[in-house]
């Protein structure tokens, strides 16, 4: 899947997990939903793989990470302490929430400019955050909370 707001250089010079982050954002937004994405990886590997899709599901928790984690599967504690999260927006309360309940102890985040989620909870909770405010993924959510502010305050809650 091509990513329209990266230059080659870029593309090549990105961490192949966040890149996956961003194709699943494109696929939310290409579905007609808030592109935002995420993936579980697990030793090096990626388990799990997801993207915004309230909108398309009507949901009301379908947010990347909740998507990717349901799409990991059931996974045994262990498992879940031996993951990190990538995910191209700061987590919301409630995502932030799943990431503390099962004790994923490492979350890359694509950007924060656009939305700081709960990232003071994590940290307090000894997750080590890894923000890494990518220009691809600040254009990405700024582009579509201009386009669509109605959808994005439902998305956060307002």
């Amino acid at each position: 899947m091509a990513l329209p707001f990266l230059n080659y250089q870029q593309y090549h010079l990105m961490d192949n997990f966040m890149r996956a982050a961003i194709e699943e954002a494109l696929k939310g937004r290409n579905e007609g939903g808030i592109p935002i994405g995420s993936v579980l990886v697990h030793k090096g590997e990626i388990i799990g793989r997801g993207h915004n899709r309230r909108v398309q599901k009507g949901s009301v928790i379908l947010h990347g990470e909740m998507d990717a984690l349901e799409n990991a599967g059931r996974l045994t504690a262990a498992t879940y302490r031996e993951c990190t999260l990538y995910t191209t927006l700061s987590p919301c309360p409630m995502c932030t929430g799943a990431i503390l309940l099962y004790g994923i102890p490492r979350v890359v985040i694509g950007e924060n400019h656009t939305f700081m989620g709960a990232e003071d909870l994590l940290r307090a909770n000894n997750v080590e955050l890894t923000v890494e405010n990518d220009e691809t993924c600040i254009d990405m959510m700024q582009r579509f909370i201009e386009r669509h502010p109605t959808l994005w305050n439902e998305d956060i809650g307002e």
